[in-house]
């Protein structure tokens, strides 16, 4: 037992002496490289001048050092560096550092042997670094600067289908003040007050441009930029004393208004998006979209400016350059869109508040999305004022909303999906004339003062003279007739409560907001259209689609392919059933009795649908109403719009839009 205690006794003896013997051991060259490099990759300047040399420090002051480190590094946007230290076996008050320095113009390497010196410093003896400048970038001198050069880049751009441009890199008109051009201090007063007015600039911001310590007499101080193609603006600012214009280079959208909820626009980087953006490349400086495709096709539109590190020797010539990283331009994108089909869609609702989509039946292609009213993409690249935003942002129409991607009840444009779910389940017979008396009816008295009204009288009533007539009792009774269930499960089959498979972000088309008709009121009303109904207009597209496509949806693109195009949603109703509702919807426009005859063309055969939802607070009251058409060609099918347009109760419902969309097609097909 005696034995066992001395052991252990000389054991914690040994471990005592190993650790005071440690405890008096002097660092390494490399412990000290490896504390430096710690502090290095901090960018703790301060720290690094602590441990450097008595002859080192003399070389340059604290502030010195600190200020020249933090003022290249700034520069370089220096970023993260990894570094491994190495022992010299031959000197032990010398390593070797090999480093990577992340810059804007990629990895700088390092690469050098780094000696140390023993001094007393504070009272503290220790190995201290014979710090020499390389140490801030390789090959620098004490009389060595350095200049970044940026290789510049241009960002992609958007076409449309034929090359037309949509957004583009081209030029906008800077309006500069010259001072010393200005005339006496009453011409310069005019002249301020005839550009707040003409350029929405506030008097103070002239004033503070003028008064920057820079500002000589002869110097072009900006004020503003403005859209190149406001010539009538440019013109009088330009011909006021001392205003000049100047062309600067800016993102650029040729369609304007027609387009500018498609395309969106770009921007100037913000504190909040360079964060969400952390790690990406972007600066302060760099452009971003910030809506529509510009935003969605961010990554490849992007260009990424290069840059290229340069090293000068004490005359300013260039000794070397660190680093270097290439320029890469943004990729161009082209999309399926027909500018023309565009703007005629644009041109028949920029009165309106509304929406309109066109697209290309047989291959998807999609060659207009619009919304009214609108803005001028090009007001938001060149900074919007805050009173004309705030003007915007108040305007009752709401041109800044996006309609195209909103989903709302399309009204009597979604009786040819119930008049297909009918067929399919052998709910109906489309020759049997169902026999309904009156303008209004219900399913029973339970429905207690709710009924379902109809505008025409007919007695007997078949599926061809209740779509061409529009009869919503017809159609709430073929709902019931099909039933809840089936109704909502096959709605799911047409994409409903499901994500467009496209580009461009949509609300989902909803059948009920349960998803769900387990209620006979609601089944009723959603088979006309009515109830709790919410579609897209691209959805509602899509699904006549299958009108022309044997009774297969077609897949929606935006972006120009070669690909052959594909289907959606497959067989979601028969060939013959699709052939049907096709022959029954050309009576819409080509009866006259038709709610679309008014649409008729001489020369061309349209089939469609039109609708007018209604939104009510109790029934038999005046409400707002929304009017819907949408129509096809037939003979070889190759645009089919859907045009919506707002608050139509006092314009004749959908009758104020067919006309809309007769005007697209002589335009499209006729020219």
């Amino acid at each position: 037992m005696k034995q066992r205690k001395l052991i252990f006794l000389f054991s914690v003896f040994l471990v005592l002496l190993f650790v005071l013997s440690a405890c008096g051991q002097k660092p390494t060259a490399k412990d000290r490289m490896e504390e430096y490099v710690h502090a290095w990759q901090k960018q703790d300047f301060s720290k690094m001048y602590t441990l450097l040399s008595k002859s080192s420090q003399k070389r340059a002051s604290k502030a010195d050092f600190i200020e020249r480190y933090k003022r290249i590094y700034g520069n370089i946007e220096a970023g993260k560096l990894t570094a491994r230290v190495q022992e010299n076996e031959s000197k032990s008050d010398s390593v070797h550092v090999t480093a990577t320095l992340a810059t804007v113009a990629g990895p700088i390497k390092f690469s050098q042997n780094v000696a140390f010196k023993e001094e007393k410093q504070k009272d503290e003896k220790n190995l201290y670094l014979d710090w020499q400048p390389n140490l801030i970038l390789p090959k620098m001198n004490a009389q060595s600067s350095v200049r970044v050069d940026t290789l510049p880049s241009t960002r992609g751009e958007i076409a449309d289908r034929n090359g037309k441009p949509l957004a583009i890199n081209g030029t906008a008109a800077r309006i500069d003040l010259v001072p010393g051009k200005m005339g006496s201090d009453n011409d310069k007063t005019a002249t301020i007050k005839q550009l707040t007015k003409l350029l929405g600039v506030s008097k103070e911001q002239i004033d503070q441009a003028l008064s920057a310590s820079w500002v000589k007499v002869d110097s072009l101080v900006p004020i503003t930029t403005v859209d190149a193609a406001k010539t009538d603006l440019i013109k009088k600012a330009v011909a006021l004393p001392g205003v000049v214009k100047t062309d600067v280079s800016s993102r650029v959208y040729p369609d304007k208004n027609a387009s500018a909820h498609l395309t969106g626009y770009v921007g100037k980087m913000t504190a909040e998006l360079l964060k969400q953006h952390k790690n990406e490349g972007y600066t302060a400086n760099s452009v971003i979209g910030k809506t529509g495709l510009e935003l969605l096709f961010e990554k490849q539109l992007r260009q990424h400016n290069g840059a290229e590190i340069k090293l000068l020797d004490s005359t300013g010539a260039e000794v070397a350059t660190l680093a270097k990283k290439d320029s890469v331009d943004g990729h161009n994108v082209q999309l399926t869109i027909d500018r023309d089909v565009q703007d005629s869609l644009y041109d028949q609702l920029k009165k309106d508040a509304g929406t309109a989509v066109a697209i290309d039946p047989r291959n998807g292609d999609i060659l207009g999305l619009v919304s009214a009213p609108s803005y001028n993409p090009n007001d938001f690249v060149l900074g919007i004022s805050s009173s004309e935003y705030q003007k915007l942002s108040n305007d009752q129409q709401q041109p800044l909303r996006n309609r195209f991607t909103a989903a709302s009840a399309p009204g009597s444009t979604f009786k040819p999906l119930t008049a297909a779910l009918a067929l399919t389940h052998k709910a109906i017979n489309p020759d049997t004339k169902v026999a309904i008396n009156g303008s209004k009816w219900q399913a029973s008295s339970s429905w207690g003062d709710y009924y379902v009204t109809r505008v025409n009288h007919d007695a007997k009533v078949n599926l061809e003279t209740a779509l061409f007539k529009s009869d919503n009792i017809y159609f709430a009774q073929t709902a019931l007739k099909i039933g809840g269930t089936a109704f909502a499960s096959d709605a799911e089959k047409f994409g409903f409560g499901e994500s467009l498979p496209i580009e461009f972000p949509m609300r989902k088309s909803t059948i009920s907001n349960s998803g769900k008709l387990n209620d006979q009121g609601l089944l009723a009303n959603t088979g006309y259209g009515q109830g709790q109904v919410s579609v897209t207009p691209l959805h509602l597209s899509l699904i006549y689609s299958a009108l022309v496509n044997d009774g297969s949806m077609i897949k929606p693109r935006l972006v120009k392919t070669n690909d052959a195009p594909t289907f959606w949603k497959k067989n979601v109703m028969s060939a013959d059933t699709a052939q049907l509702l096709n022959k029954d919807l050309i009576q819409v426009i080509a009866n006259p009795s038709g709610t679309a005859h008014d649409a008729q063309i001489n020369g061309i055969t349209l089939a469609g649908k039109t609708g007018t939802p209604e939104f009510k607070q109790k029934q038999g009251e005046s409400g707002r109403e929304n009017g819907w058409f949408t129509a096809y060609n037939t003979d070889d099918p190759k645009l089919l719009v859907t045009m919506i347009v707002e608050n139509t109760q006092k314009k004749g419902g959908s009758h104020y839009v067919t006309p809309k969309v007769k005007k697209v097609f002589e335009q499209v097909l006729k020219k």
